[in-house]
């Protein structure tokens, strides 16, 4: 402990003694100043490599909907003029990402879909055997969706007998 020497009394010295701590960001700072020109030249030529995408018969074919509404004036995403999706809107569940369908063409084509993979493995019993070939469902909801248009997507797949369901989010940007 340290203390003043003068002034009459003798009281602890409170100051906090910063030179290691810039002892140490110095150090820091010459590695990185040393450290990031040697890495940045040695990584000068990367090459990646690129790969044909080739659809796999024995992967998971998980089903894409993507749940929004249309807008206050009844225009669908994509459409010209679409101002964004409104709550007051008509429920659009599009199948795989692309194609809009109503709710029985949801279940009809999932159902669809479904049976002819089970088939392709040979019938329910064989792919019970491996769960993890059992496809998912993956839901995207609009932020501005009612809860009612994702729910109801919900339910007609799982009808059409998908065991699994989840979301898929887009992270929020923490700067706004």
């Amino acid at each position: 402990m340290a203390v003043q020497v003068g002034g009459g009394t003798e009281t602890p010295m409170s100051d906090i003694n910063t030179t290691p701590l810039v002892d140490v960001m110095l150090v820091l700072l010459i590695i990185f100043l040393i450290a990031v020109p040697v890495a940045i030249q040695t990584i000068e030529k990367l090459e990646i490599p690129i790969f044909e995408s080739v659809e796999s018969k024995d992967k998971v074919e998980n089903l894409l909907l993507t749940v929004s509404t249309t807008d206050s004036s009844g225009r669908s995403a994509g459409e010209p003029g679409f101002e964004g999706a409104a709550r007051d809107g008509t429920c659009r569940v599009y199948f795989n990402n692309t194609t809009p369908v109503t709710s029985e063409e949801l279940y009809d084509q999932a159902f669809e879909r479904l049976d002819q993979i089970v088939q392709r493995y040979g019938g329910p019993e064989a792919i019970m055997e491996d769960p993890e070939a059992i496809p998912q469902v993956h839901i995207r909801g609009d932020v501005n969706a009612p809860w009612s248009c994702v729910a109801g997507a919900i339910y007609n797949v799982q009808a059409a007998g998908y065991p699994t369901v989840g979301f898929i989010s887009n992270p929020v940007d923490p700067n706004g």
